[in-house]
């Protein structure tokens, strides 16, 4: 059985933040995508288009000194997009984090469109960004 397109999209776009890889991400990203943060951190909001998108994504790197790590645990996929189920690490200020994320992207025409983090524990991700 061949493995479902947005599978690849998936895989494609978890080398390219694990490599910081920016322009393999913008081909990924519409740019007009989605990404929506949870919790009650100064992180916490939706971020519009590639440059907020990408932006949040290097404050990750910035604030953990290029600590942060993600650890994929398992990659699902339908025609609407899909779920990563994953491990996030890093380190702050003499904190750990070390908690787990379910992202549910929404992909179209091969690019991701939306993106929604589920910390799990939520309490714990806020508390290594106060």
């Amino acid at each position: 059985m061949a493995e479902h397109p947005n599978l690849d999209v998936m895989r494609r776009t978890l080398t390219a933040f694990q490599n910081g890889d920016g322009a393999t991400l913008q081909k990924l990203f519409a740019e007009d995508a989605v990404w929506r943060v949870p919790g009650k951190s100064f992180l916490s909001r939706d971020y519009r288009g590639q440059a907020e998108i990408f932006g949040f994504f290097g404050r990750l790197m910035e604030l953990t000194n290029g600590s942060f790590r993600v650890q994929s645990v398992d990659m699902l996929a339908n025609d609407q997009g899909g779920v990563f189920v994953d491990r996030l690490t890093a380190e702050r200020n003499g904190r750990g984090l070390d908690i787990g994320l379910m992202l549910y992207v929404r992909i179209r025409d091969g690019r991701i469109v939306e993106g929604t983090d589920y910390f799990h524990p939520e309490h714990a991700w806020d508390a290594f960004w106060a």
